[in-house]
């Protein structure tokens, strides 16, 4: 929609995210992620942490399954969202603010992490897609499908079994 604020968070996963479905049976996977800026202090010769900022993610319908399968606890994470704020009253009755990120993508961070990425069966049910509109045509020349080498030889990228791991690195 026009006029809402677009934002792009970098930060850890501070519970694992939670899958629930709607009573139309739509997904949704809810999860916190802190923010917290660092800054170098020439005069201590260190890093100094800021104030963290806390923020709910709200993540929808397929994408919100494969969230809940793919980030936990800890994960560095990159949103990309509509940020909302909510007004609430808490117990006491004092009123509050909350704020939530309404995400258009989540993303494991690879700053210090790798991921291995799967890509899921898409509308077709795992049923292999032969011809018609947005089939994949085969390729010749550039862009032709490599065999696997290196570290990124995981997965079979024919049968279509694409998916996300992330593990933590070697140092």
């Amino acid at each position: 929609m026009a006029g809402e604020t677009v934002i792009t968070v970098i930060g850890n996963v501070v519970a694992d995210p939670e899958l629930r479905f709607t009573p139309s049976g739509a997904a949704v996977t809810n999860f916190r992620i802190a923010s917290t800026p660092r800054t170098f202090d020439r005069t201590t010769n260190e890093w100094k942490d800021g104030d963290s900022l806390f923020l709910g993610v709200a993540v929808w319908r397929q994408q919100a399954e494969h969230v809940a399968e793919s980030i936990k606890r800890g994960d560095r994470v990159i949103v990309v969202g509509r940020l909302q704020q909510r007004q609430y009253e808490d117990g006491n009755g004092n009123k509050r603010s909350s704020y939530e990120i309404q995400a258009d993508e989540v993303a494991p961070s690879l700053l210090r992490a790798t991921a291995t990425v799967t890509k899921a069966n898409g509308r077709n049910n795992g049923q292999q897609q032969t011809g018609g509109y947005g089939a994949q045509q085969p390729q010749n020349g550039y862009g032709q499908q490599q065999p696997a080498a290196g570290p990124w030889a995981t997965g079979n990228p024919a049968s279509g079994q694409w998916g996300a791991q992330v593990t933590d690195p070697p140092f």
